[in-house]
């Protein structure tokens, strides 16, 4: 007799197969997890130089006559500055020397005071000061502010730069263009540092009747900022060191606070100034 098998288990026509597992990993709220990114800081400006100026630029030969003369003199190392010179650095009695051949005039008005006039058709120039507002043997090891004003006076026109700059420095060649300087320029509003190009947007153009200020502070270790006033009220600054394009950005050299710092006004065509080296007669309030 044939042995029975067992019937084959299939399921009765009502049944239905329960879905597979399903593991789910646990959900999460990705939202709650990324902070707001409008309270992160900005970006830096890394690419926000311009290729030339809006307003006036100087040739491309010029630039590489600057270039050359810098290769030719390098800069000097701190200055033993005389009896003299310290007393007059401390009197504020700084006098701007124009360079040989300047056109135009440099007049002492009264201790710490000077009047500076030139005429249509002058070239580019850059008046330093003496003795060095900065001194490097003075003053490095400990903090230190430096800082002066210039009034554009009435009828002016704006072909003024106000900054500073480590020595020597060309004399035919606006301050902020090249190597150990910077400066404000007015004409266009940018910053420069050490920038031969158009530099970076800043602040507004300059205006006859208004006073400016250009002012840099130096740390016991060397790290330093710039701030830039309008008659009397800061309107912006930056740091030395702020982060910087490595492709185009040249460097800070010589304004570190181991070379002495000279005032370093620069003109063009006809300007008409105030320059004003005295505390009592600044505008602006400096707290060191």
């Amino acid at each position: 007799m044939p042995l029975l098998k067992d019937p084959p288990q299939v399921p009765p026509p009502s049944w239905i197969r329960p879905p597979p597992e399903q593991h789910h990993a646990p959900a999460h709220d990705w939202q709650t997890a990324v902070p707001d990114t409008s309270l992160f800081p900005p970006p830096p400006a890394l690419f926000s130089g311009f290729d030339a100026s809006p307003a006036n630029n100087a040739t491309a030969e010029e630039a590489e006559a600057g270039e050359a003369w810098c290769a030719r003199y390098p800069l000097l190392p701190p200055a033993a500055l005389p009896a003299a010179a310290l007393a007059a650095l401390r009197a504020h009695d700084i006098a701007p020397v124009p360079p040989a051949g300047f056109p135009g005039r440099a007049t002492q008005l009264r201790p710490g005071r000077w009047s500076v006039r030139t005429g249509p058709g002058t070239r580019d120039a850059c008046i330093l000061g003496y003795p060095p507002l900065y001194s490097a043997r003075e003053h490095a090891g400990a903090p230190r502010t430096v800082y002066y004003e210039v009034r554009v006076r009435a009828g002016s026109s704006a072909n003024v730069a106000l900054g500073f700059a480590a020595l020597p420095y060309p004399s035919f060649r606006l301050p902020g263009w090249h190597r150990g300087s910077l400066a404000v320029h007015g004409d266009d509003g940018h910053r420069y540092v050490n920038d031969r190009w158009g530099g970076r947007a800043f602040t507004r153009p300059f205006a006859a009747g208004a006073t400016y200020g250009v002012g840099v502070v130096l740390g016991a270790g060397g790290a330093g900022s710039v701030f830039f006033t309008r008659d009397g009220r800061r309107e912006g600054g930056w740091d030395m060191h702020e982060e910087t394009d490595a492709e185009r950005d040249l460097g800070v050299f010589g304004l570190e606070g181991r070379h002495d710092l000279s005032c370093a006004i620069g003109c063009f065509e006809d300007v008409d100034l105030e320059v004003v080296f005295d505390p009592a007669g600044w505008m602006y309030a400096l707290k060191e």
